[in-house]
């Protein structure tokens, strides 16, 4: 079974789990929420103890074949763009393990041109060497190719939804592979068959009413549970920021809500990690931080090269997809969207140290898991 068709019947005739998980989304007063609060925290405790995994995103390329009105690296939009070679790759993860992590995440745009399967494996053996994790946030693929990447030693894949609206999905997504929703959609379960033992949702809130985003991202959860129930579950909580395009979130979420909807996570998914990024800004990332979550990104870069500066050599730009002349002043490539956090890794760190937690740079080896979840599906 597939979850685009569960997702109606979970939505439309919800089981009594779905039902609890969406009283914790309805509106609450402030004495319900502190009590939430108190109880997350504890969950938190109970299942992964006082650790907070620190990871870093590596974008490879910021190439796109994709209009995504929200997207700063929309073809659509006329920005600087690269995609690095293996050498530059290398340098930009060296720095990054200098820095302490063990664990990356790679991400690209979709351009099978700049960007093959090729390529991220080649990216993927180069990086191995240096981190114990490598993770992967790049557009859908086929389940032989996702073997492929867990046979190259990618450990997981993150697929967020954006929007689990239909309606709203085309209307954002108006040209390129990533209009298939359904595609996107079942993409985590073809990671999962591929043998990926770490699997990671989320929703980009702005682009619909986050409590009907939330209770299907839910859903989506419980699905996931069900289904691939060896693999470790991630969700990610992605506000909208600013980005070239200067596309404006249609809905708000508030500070208020996005802690109740990461309570509300952890009390209905007590063991799944919870991820904040450096979208969000440094005062409310240290105060949630001890209220749910268990991995956060540190001294993000959303541009190829934005650690050590490498491919400004070979930077573009590009409108409609047609590469134009490169003004000589502008030696980055363009972000995919505004950090809000800057802060240095080791700054984050030891607020994270002051406020009680035991830093964790990188994840098991895979000596201690003994298995892959491909052999013990044999």
């Amino acid at each position: 079974m597939k979850f685009s068709q569960q997702q109606l019947h979970d939505l439309e005739d919800p089981s009594a789990s779905l039902l609890r998980f969406k009283e914790l989304l309805d509106p609450c007063d402030d004495l319900l929420l502190e009590k939430r609060a108190r109880t997350s925290a504890a969950i938190t405790r109970r299942f992964f103890g006082r650790t907070m995994q620190l990871f870093a995103p590596l974008y490879l390329s910021n190439e796109c074949i994709n209009s995504c009105a929200y997207c700063g690296f929309s073809r659509d939009n006329p920005i600087l763009r690269v995609t690095l070679d293996m050498e530059q790759v290398a340098a930009e993860a060296s720095y990054l393990a200098s820095q302490g992590f063990r664990s990356v995440l790679l991400v690209a745009g979709e351009h099978p041109k700049f960007i093959s399967n090729g390529y991220l494996i080649d990216s993927v053996k180069r990086l191995k060497p240096l981190f114990h994790s490598i993770m992967l946030e790049v557009a859908p693929m086929e389940e032989t190719a996702y073997e492929q990447f867990v046979q190259a030693g990618v450990e997981g894949i993150i697929v967020y939804q954006e929007t689990y609206n239909p309606d709203v999905y085309q209307e954002v997504h108006t040209a390129g592979p990533k209009k298939n929703f359904h595609w996107r959609l079942d993409s985590l379960q073809r990671a999962y068959q591929a043998g990926c033992r770490r699997l990671g949702a989320g929703v980009l809130f702005g682009l619909a009413d986050w409590r009907t985003e939330a209770l299907a991202l839910g859903a989506h959860l419980f699905f996931l549970q069900r289904y691939c129930w060896q693999a470790q579950l991630s969700v990610s909580l992605p506000r909208l920021r600013p980005a070239a395009g200067g596309f404006l979130p249609r809905f708000s979420l508030s500070d208020r809500d996005f802690a109740q909807l990461l309570f509300a996570l952890r009390i209905t998914f007590p063991r799944i990690q919870l991820v904040l990024s450096t979208r969000e800004n440094a005062t409310f990332r240290d105060a949630i931080a001890p209220l749910g979550v268990t991995m956060m990104s540190a001294g993000s870069h959303t541009e190829p090269g934005g650690y050590t500066g490498q491919g400004a050599e070979n930077l573009h730009h590009t409108l409609g997809g047609k590469k134009i002349e490169v003004s000589c002043y502008e030696r980055c490539a363009t972000k995919q969207f505004e950090i809000s956090d800057e802060r240095p890794p080791w700054l984050v760190a030891r607020n994270l140290k002051s406020l009680g937690f035991e830093v964790i740079w990188k994840d098991w080896d895979h000596e201690i898991l003994g298995t892959s979840v491909a052999e013990n599906k044999k």
